[in-house]
């Protein structure tokens, strides 16, 4: 009864292991924003980041563990004999019967002071703090992928309306040349060209028809969703306003105080800064206590009690100068961190600034793309005039008509560029993880 019983607060002691959390499908359309949330907290490698996060902490716990009491049982039964000589004694010679020997034991020690180990668990501490913002930065970067996936479905979808309309205006003209041929103002080339014409835009529909579903896998991906998930798009390819400094100076400023990376990089510089002070620490004395109890003898219903308590002063003398290897070898390290460090800070502030410049540059493209678009349709429009006066050819519609496919697909770039230029400046001055 009492074996059940101690099996049973065993299993129930034990940790359960948590149930994966299941992917979120969002249920409306879907904001650019939105999709970024959804891809930090929902990525793959952002979830084994965070799963690393918690290893981290329980490699504190193990850390802790050195500091804290250490209990321990054994019971033994042993069936022996004595050989009473080796003792010496006089009055006793030979070798005894057999007997059995019953010991219960307990043991107990306890660290009272130790700075090494002290130092051990704070580096500890700041390994598992540099590990959780290192998880903050895998969801930063899980959050940006899913964006950037997100405009390549939007602009995929911007790409075939785009060509549903030079579908429609290619037909136009297509109808045209060929009344004009009926009516023998226009030679038959000038049908054959609208034809040509109308089946490239034909292609070229088809073409971003399939650019759309494999852009869609590609963002159900990033979210880690069943391929077959439909997800609506809330969100066009239009300029999104921008809380944040977007000087280059400043920019870097507030990239240096926000970038999780960054942050985790500092708490390693401090964690190989306190395991160096641990292995210094350990020329320190060192306090233990411990102690054992036990109830032994030759019978069961006979069995004495004894114990033992033991206040250890230990002082490192000499080890074959192995710590002082071990100090120049752990500063050497220090040093390595320490350049890490300086390079991330340098890379972080030249990101933040080449994502303000990346971002205004996008939106004077998408200035210069509209106007463009703006042109290109008037010359489509002049161009068309002028081949129903019949004092053009097709040649002069078609040439117009592919300045307006080019204009549109220029324009749903540019847009695509802004969005993406978004989306970088959001990662490169960390603050995906504040977004709504």
């Amino acid at each position: 009864m009492r074996c059940s019983l101690f099996l049973l607060i065993l299993l129930s002691a034990a940790p359960v292991p948590a149930p994966a959390q299941q992917p979120v499908i969002p249920s409306g359309p879907l904001t650019l924003l939105q999709a970024i949330s959804l891809g930090r907290r929902q990525g793959v490698d952002a979830a084994v980041a965070r799963l690393n996060v918690r290893a981290a902490n329980a490699r504190v716990g193990e850390r802790r563990a050195d500091l804290l009491p250490n209990l321990s049982g054994n019971a033994s039964v042993t069936r022996q004999t004595v050989n009473l000589d080796e003792f010496g004694i006089p009055i006793a010679s030979g070798v005894t019967d057999p007997f059995s020997l019953w010991r219960f034991q307990l043991r107990a020690t306890q660290t009272v002071f130790d700075a090494s180990l002290i130092s051990r668990l704070r580096a500890g501490r700041d390994t598992a703090i540099a590990a959780g913002l290192d998880a903050q930065a895998a969801g930063e970067i899980a959050g940006a992928t899913a964006g950037l996936a997100y405009l390549q479905v939007l602009s995929a979808q911007e790409t075939v309306r785009a060509r549903e309309a030079d579908s429609t205006i290619a037909s136009d003209l297509l109808a045209q040349a060929r009344q004009l041929v009926a009516a023998g103002v226009s030679p038959a080339i000038d049908a054959t060209r609208s034809e040509v014409s109308f089946a490239s835009v034909q292609t070229q529909l088809e073409v971003a028809r399939n650019g759309v579903d494999r852009a869609r896998l590609d963002f159900l991906r990033t979210l880690d969703l069943p391929s077959g998930t439909r997800v609506e798009l809330a969100d066009s390819l239009g300029l999104g306003l921008m809380n944040l400094p977007l000087r280059p100076d400043s920019a870097a400023d507030f990239a240096r105080e926000h970038r999780a990376e960054l942050a985790a990089e500092r708490a390693r510089t401090t964690a190989a800064r306190r395991n160096l002070s641990a292995i210094r620490s350990e020329y320190f004395p060192s306090l233990s206590v411990n102690g054992a109890w036990q109830e032994s003898g030759q019978r069961t219903g006979s069995l004495e009690d004894s114990y033992n308590v033991q206040l250890l002063l230990s002082v490192p003398i000499l080890d074959g100068f192995r710590r002082q290897s071990r100090v120049k070898e752990q500063a050497v390290r220090l040093e390595v961190q320490q350049l890490r460090e300086h390079d991330l800070v340098n890379r972080v502030e030249t990101e933040a600034r080449q994502a303000v410049l990346d971002l205004a540059s996008a939106q004077q493209q998408v200035a210069i793309a509209d106007q463009r678009l703006r042109l290109s349709e008037q010359e489509l429009s002049q161009a068309q005039e002028r081949f129903r006066a019949g004092v053009a050819g097709s040649v002069e519609t078609t040439n117009a008509q592919g300045s307006v496919i080019s204009a549109r697909d220029a324009s749903i770039q540019a847009r695509v560029n802004y969005g993406t230029a978004r989306v970088s400046a959001y990662r490169a001055l960390g603050v995906i993880d504040q977004l709504p």
